[in-house]
């Protein structure tokens, strides 16, 4: 089943510390049905305008790719510094470690994946179209593709920059989601754990 995600649908929230800003695009359960933040996935993208500590999500395991900007230096828990850059590869860590983020040349926009341990589990890639890119169906598999430029079609479902289409695979899917167009896209493959 794909449905559209629009990028002005989606609601823009303060971080959990109230430090910086998120646009969610989806979550499971959703916005609405959740019942003291207990999400099993969310997906967002963030404003980081200032150099700041990062909110403490328990159990959950998160990934963080830069969009926009100069990029950052993220400081994760005893772990190195980690460079992150537009158009770098995502890094991955705990929601349970301190994190701090100190901006390499000004305000930047990040995707966010975040998945309750034990729950779920993530990967977060990103890709530029060219031929059609098969994305492989499970049950109990969700994908979430975001359009970061230009324009894809999944099926016949037209999706343009800034928007996203989140595909639940049902037990009868068998065959790939084929992704087709010009642009540049950031993927999200969620599994149900176990």
């Amino acid at each position: 089943m794909l449905s559209l995600l629009h990028r002005a649908a989606a609601r823009r929230m303060r971080w959990k510390n109230g430090l910086g800003w998120t646009t969610e695009l989806a979550s499971q359960p959703t916005r609405d049905e959740l019942v003291q933040g207990e999400f099993d996935w969310r997906v967002s993208i963030a404003e980081v305008d200032a150099d700041a500590e990062f909110s403490a999500f328990p159990g959950i395991d998160r990934s963080i790719l830069v969009l926009a900007g100069a990029g950052m230096l993220l400081e994760v828990g005893e772990r190195a510094p980690v460079e992150l850059r537009e158009r770098g590869k995502p890094l991955r860590f705990s929601g349970d470690s301190p994190a701090r983020a100190s901006l390499l040349g000004g305000p930047t926009r990040d995707f966010n994946v975040m998945t309750r341990r034990g729950v779920f589990d993530h990967l977060l890639t990103s890709a530029t179209l060219g031929p059609p890119l098969p994305l492989e169906r499970a049950p109990g598999r969700v994908w979430l593709v975001h359009v970061l430029r230009g324009h894809a079609v999944l099926d016949s479902l037209q999706v343009e920059a800034d928007d996203s289409v989140l595909c639940e695979c049902e037990s009868g899917d068998a065959a790939p989601l084929l992704v087709r167009g010009a642009g540049e896209l950031v993927l999200v493959q969620l599994d149900r754990a176990g």
